[in-house]
């Protein structure tokens, strides 16, 4: 029974990634999973839970494609926070483009009903974990709304690449779009970018707010991240 169902999701997942919710139908999905009409009722009741399901399962499947490193508990905050730039452009700017990613930046650009599962099934786990590393980074007493802020500028980075590349290659000379922009070396740019502002948080602050202070590490492994 778990077999049909998977096959039903496999089927309907790329569809899905290429014509949206509105313009997929069922037919065209039976059709692809070799099933009958009926089987979409049986397993998932109607269309929209199906694509709901659908969206959770690319979520799913990229976290298992592409998972972020296993470190040793003392590896170093920044060395944590390349990792996980380096994952997520990895996952956006994946040069296979599978379904997964297609469907899940649809999701993203135009969110249905399955965009609150989707958040809450693989983007804020994820979060969390971003937030955590960057709270390793900023000085104690920094609010939790300072500290999504600094998150969502992260995350904003790397997106820019995946949903402006072609601006982006535009605005860029010839010559520089494979030496300057491979996904190692954005990577390494976005990480460094990220620390220098935090560790320059402290100038002039706008009237009545409080800016971010850098934190003193201490007895961290050493950071090594490659060019």
């Amino acid at each position: 029974m778990e077999d049909v169902k998977l096959q039903i999701l496999r089927a309907a997942g790329p569809i899905f990634a290429e014509r949206g919710y509105q313009d997929s139908t069922v037919r065209e999905i039976c059709k692809a999973a070799g099933v009958n009409g009926a089987a979409i009722n049986y397993y998932f009741g109607d269309k929209e839970r199906l694509y709901v399901e659908s969206v959770k399962l690319a979520g799913q499947q990229q976290i298992e494609r592409f998972p972020l490193p296993t470190r040793p508990p003392d590896v170093s905050a920044e060395t944590r926070l390349y990792d996980f730039i380096h994952t997520l452009l990895t996952r956006l700017l994946d040069g296979d483009q599978p379904w997964q990613a297609r469907l899940m930046m649809r999701e993203i650009l135009r969110p249905t009903s399955a965009c609150g599962e989707l958040v809450e099934a693989y983007m804020r786990p994820h979060f969390e974990i971003l937030l955590q590393v960057l709270g390793e980074l900023v000085a104690p007493g920094t609010s939790a709304a300072q500290l999504r802020r600094v998150g969502f500028s992260v995350v904003g980075q790397c997106l820019h690449y995946r949903v402006a590349g072609s601006v982006i290659s535009m605005l860029t000379p010839a010559e520089e779009r494979e030496s300057c922009f491979s996904k190692n070396q954005v990577a390494n740019h976005i990480w460094r970018f990220t620390l220098a502002a935090l560790r320059n948080a402290g100038g002039a602050d706008p009237p009545g707010q409080r800016g971010l202070r850098p934190r003193t590490r201490t007895n961290s492994r050493s950071t090594t991240i490659p060019d």
